[in-house]
């Protein structure tokens, strides 16, 4: 039930039915994420540890909110996790998968030259994001893809308050994924490495600057 609480509240987050800085009650929690009021009180040192929320004294819960704070931190630990990751999936993922992850962005890319729809753009988001938790996944390490996805929250919070994929950025974001593909199609592990160093610092410059 703990888990699931916590999965309901991250999607709250993410959807932005919860906005970043809002002050929620218990029984907000409660009524939101459709737990027990005893699971919520569970859940809240949890959500405190992982940095998304603050017990403020006579204001109550205050959800993490977006400032330059959070993006510096956010970014430098996504440098080191995904560095990490990008380097170990060059060397051990399989030719399926690394060809599976290319022709999702192909196909997307070839479909932007048509029309860049609603629906498009939702399925660039998730490639995005597919590509990075992949990365991660094929670590097979259980601490560091814990680390990962609560830094992922915040940080997929930064970007959907500062430079979520929109049609003037969807080209420059494939293309820098399209590298990391091409290194990892390669097998060019220094190569990918210094691709996506240069995609998530490029992320983290697009956040300070909007």
């Amino acid at each position: 039930m703990r888990e699931q609480a916590y999965a309901n509240f991250s999607d709250l987050l993410l959807t932005m039915r919860i906005k970043p800085g809002q002050f929620l009650t218990q029984k907000e929690l409660v009524s939101m994420t459709d737990m027990s009021l005893a699971t919520v009180r569970e859940l809240i040192p949890r959500l405190e540890a992982d940095g998304l929320i603050k017990a403020i004294p006579q204001r109550g819960l205050q959800v993490t909110h977006i400032d330059m704070n959070l993006i510096k931190n956010a970014f430098e630990l996504r440098l080191i996790l995904e560095k990490r990751a990008i380097e170990h999936f060059a060397k051990h993922a399989d030719d399926t998968q690394i060809d599976e992850l290319l022709d999702e962005h192909l196909a997307i890319l070839e479909q932007a030259k048509q029309e860049v729809t609603t629906s498009l753009i939702e399925q660039a988001q998730h490639a995005d994001w597919h590509l990075h938790d992949a990365i991660i996944t094929k670590l097979d390490n259980e601490i560091i893809s814990n680390i990962y996805k609560v830094n992922a929250i915040k940080i997929r919070l930064i970007i959907a308050d500062k430079s979520r994929i929109w049609p003037g950025n969807l080209e420059r974001i494939f293309s820098e994924h399209l590298k990391i593909l091409g290194a990892l199609k390669r097998r060019d592990a220094e190569a990918a490495i210094a691709a996506m160093e240069e995609h998530i610092l490029s992320a983290k410059q697009n956040a300070f600057s909007d």
